[in-house]
């Protein structure tokens, strides 16, 4: 039988649904908005290197997020994967960030990677006899962003075939998950493993309105290179994420102050992948990560500016 997000494939679907733990004022509808039709922003905000170099000397954590707020209008939250936040810090996130901004989160580890150990535990990943209650904690009080609620992320980490032989079984599980959430809020898939990146993939994301999410990473196909085989575009928005070699990156510097890796070729790369969706009218959410080059914020900058500049060629 089709799953509950599968069987309103060709229905409108509401934005956030009226839920009895969710307050009144946050029961409005969101949306990534009309302008810009793509939206800039870090993963994460919290990093205190950035004060100096981007927070004014001597801000304190507490105002990160509203100081970040004023140059950018969305950010990815990397916190919600190794926690559940609290409905006060959720709140906060609210308070201290205007209408109009995103805030888009990951799934918790324990969902998708299965526990706290260095390897993923194949038999809890996406399990719903043990995550669950996880799933629907994390559903409920991430809701309580309303309009400035972004896609959730399922980031999964490189599976080996000891936690899944191939594509197939992880997709079984990937398709019946997808099918328990709610319908009205959006979704993205990451995966970690280059081969798997493919149609089958496509298929599942497509099914469910989910974002095939795009990545920039060591070993991954980038947006341009999954484009020449399929279409990248699997929801009404698409995500992007640059994450960079962390290894590598850290043989140069584990001080996220500013940036020390040149990525001006594949930069210009996203650019104009990116301009290229845009012309065909799809929104996009794209978030650098310090790993990347060594300060988020300043390439932020730098691929915006790029990505108006291809925008604007005739």
């Amino acid at each position: 039988m089709p799953s509950k997000r599968a069987q309103q494939a060709d229905a409108t679907l509401p934005l956030l649904a009226a839920s009895p733990a969710v307050r009144e004022e946050h029961m409005k509808p969101h949306d990534i908005g009309a302008a810009p039709i793509s939206r800039f922003g870090t993963s994460s905000f919290s990093s205190e290197d950035w004060v100096g170099p981007f927070y004014p000397p001597g801000t304190r954590p507490a105002d990160f997020l509203r100081l970040y707020a004023q140059e950018f209008d969305t950010v990815e939250v990397d916190a919600t994967y190794y926690a559940i936040p609290s409905a006060r810090t959720v709140d906060g996130w609210v308070e201290k960030t205007p209408e109009g901004f995103l805030v888009s989160a990951k799934f918790p580890r324990s969902i998708v990677h299965g526990g706290e150990a260095e390897r993923p535990d194949p038999a809890r990943i996406l399990a719903l006899d043990v995550g669950a209650a996880d799933r629907d904690r994390f559903l409920e009080v991430i809701r309580r962003l309303g309009p400035r609620l972004g896609p959730l992320v399922l980031q999964f980490p490189y599976f080996n075939k000891d936690a899944f032989p191939s594509v197939g079984p992880f997709l079984e599980r990937l398709d019946a998950f997808l099918g328990t959430l709610p319908s009205d809020l959006r979704y993205g898939v990451e995966v970690r493993n280059k081969a798997w990146v493919g149609e089958p993939l496509r298929a599942v994301c497509v099914r469910h309105h989910a974002a095939l999410v795009l990545v920039d990473q060591a070993w991954m196909p980038l947006g341009d290179e999954v484009a020449a085989k399929m279409d990248p575009v699997t929801a009404e928005v698409a995500y992007v994420r640059l994450l960079g070699d962390r290894a590598a990156i850290e043989k140069l510097t584990k001080t996220w102050d500013r940036e020390v890796m040149d990525r001006a070729d594949r930069l210009a790369r996203w650019a104009k992948f990116l301009a290229t969706l845009s012309r065909r009218g799809v929104k996009s959410l794209v978030y650098v990560n310090n790993h990347y080059a060594g300060h988020a914020p300043t390439t932020v900058r730098r691929l915006k500016a790029l990505y108006q500049a291809e925008l604007a060629k005739p």
